[in-house]
């Protein structure tokens, strides 16, 4: 059915939303909180590893690092891909409460691992929860707020990545000297008694995927089979493809270098605490870099945003490269996580946007999934240059070559699919 005739006949009232009246409001900021769940998770990892390597009770070598920091990524991948298809399909508010529950159990399972490979194994199923939380909360967080402000609000809720990865840099920087990284990784259990409960009674149904599943508005896919054939259809193919080598790029840069930006900075030279707190910095300019590009994108538009973020990292990295002063290391960092990741978070505001509701969190799902391809590669990409022995100059001069290819294919990108400009007004990707 053309879903332009839907808009000509009276909708069936939606069922009523999941959650207490009156707590719509509260939505975006429960996503948020779940989401810092999500980036303190991920960025334990980058901020705990200079202790992992070459110390007690592993001693593991910079390739099993890189290893397990891919392996995490991979289940990223998985969660990303199976998430954000069946959040279409069984709801938002589901798969957020699913999620949340099950990366903190992982991360709990990763302070108490015995062994190495286990700890790895704890980390894939932290991945897992990680990759299918931040579509479905990013989905939830687009369709319950106001579009008049809508890329306020979901810039505003992109910078939980970023807070929770400086929670995890100032965890790393408090317990590490006296407790070891298993306390880093067991506080991240916390969520469960936490954002979980919280989000269990507050958390509603989105609007739009009620109506849909009503028969209202857009109707839903059939099932994940048509919901992922909908991203390819109607002359959206191009559109599909490219977001998917955007992503690729941008998370190839994001992950591989935050996972290793403390290692590289401890082989530089710099002791244990300074080479933390330039994840700290990194993730301090995200925050900074998402407030400002999201408020900017409800006049400029997401894509604008997503070109000058990619355009400000090469240029970081570029400058990183000439290995400036201390001080000067620390602004270029921030700079670069400003740029950098982000531009990873105007991305999917531009993907929420670029895709009808009735195919929003299958295209953000599956455009952050083949993107964490590129993520899988980076910790991989920074374990070859770490074991090189490469400096930072060659580590800079590395990351920058995918942001560079990253913004060209982005240029090219329409604002919105035909299908979404066809279909009834979503949140536009301006």
């Amino acid at each position: 059915m053309d879903p332009r005739t839907l808009t000509s006949r009276t909708p069936p009232t939606p069922a009523p939303a999941t959650g207490p009246a009156g707590s719509s409001r509260l939505v975006p900021l429960v996503c948020w909180a779940a989401l810092a769940t999500d980036g303190y998770d991920l960025f334990a990892y980058g901020a705990t590893l200079p202790s992992i390597i070459a110390g007690p009770p592993w001693h593991v070598g910079a390739a099993a690092g890189g290893a397990v920091g891919s392996l995490a990524l991979v289940g990223v991948l998985l969660g990303s891909l199976v998430a954000g298809t069946l959040t279409d399909v069984l709801g938002r508010r589901r798969l957020v409460l699913a999620c949340t529950t099950l990366l903190s159990v992982a991360m709990a399972l990763s302070a108490l691992a015995p062994t190495f490979a286990l700890f790895g194994a704890a980390r894939f199923v932290t991945g897992i929860g990680i990759g299918g939380l931040l579509p479905t909360a990013i989905a939830l967080a687009s369709e319950s707020a106001d579009p008049r402000y809508r890329s306020r609000v979901l810039g505003a809720v992109l910078t939980g990545p970023a807070v929770g990865g400086v929670l995890a840099a100032l965890a790393a920087l408090v317990l590490l000297p006296e407790h070891g990284f298993r306390a880093v990784y067991l506080l991240g259990a916390a969520p469960l008694v936490l954002v979980v409960p919280l989000a269990a009674v507050v958390l509603r149904e989105s609007p739009e995927f009620l109506a849909a599943r009503a028969g209202g508005g857009e109707r839903p896919a059939a099932g994940a089979g048509a919901a992922v054939a909908g991203l390819f259809r109607g002359g959206t193919t191009p559109g599909t493809l490219g977001l998917w080598v955007v992503n690729l790029c941008s998370l190839l840069a994001t992950f591989g270098f935050s996972t290793w930006l403390p290692q590289i900075m401890r082989s530089a030279g710099f002791e244990l605490g300074s080479a933390i707190s330039f994840l700290l910095v990194y993730n301090a300019g995200a925050i900074a870099g998402t407030l400002l590009a999201a408020a900017l994108a409800e006049r400029l538009g997401a894509k604008v945003m997503v070109l000058t973020g990619f355009a400000t990292a090469a240029a970081a990295l570029l400058v990183l490269a000439t290995t400036p002063p201390g001080w000067a290391l620390l602004l270029l960092v921030a700079v670069t996580g400003f740029g950098g990741l982000g531009t990873q978070n105007m991305i999917n505001d531009h993907v929420a946007g670029f895709y009808p509701a009735r195919l929003r969190a299958t295209g953000l799902g599956w455009a952050l999934g083949v993107g964490r391809l590129g993520a899988i590669a980076g910790p991989t990409y920074g374990a070859v240059l770490v074991g090189a022995g490469a400096s930072i100059t060659a580590a800079a001069l590395a990351f920058a070559v995918p942001v560079v290819v990253g913004a060209a294919v982005m240029a090219s990108v329409p604002r919105r699919s035909p299908a979404a400009v066809a279909g009834p007004a979503g949140p536009a990707s301006r």
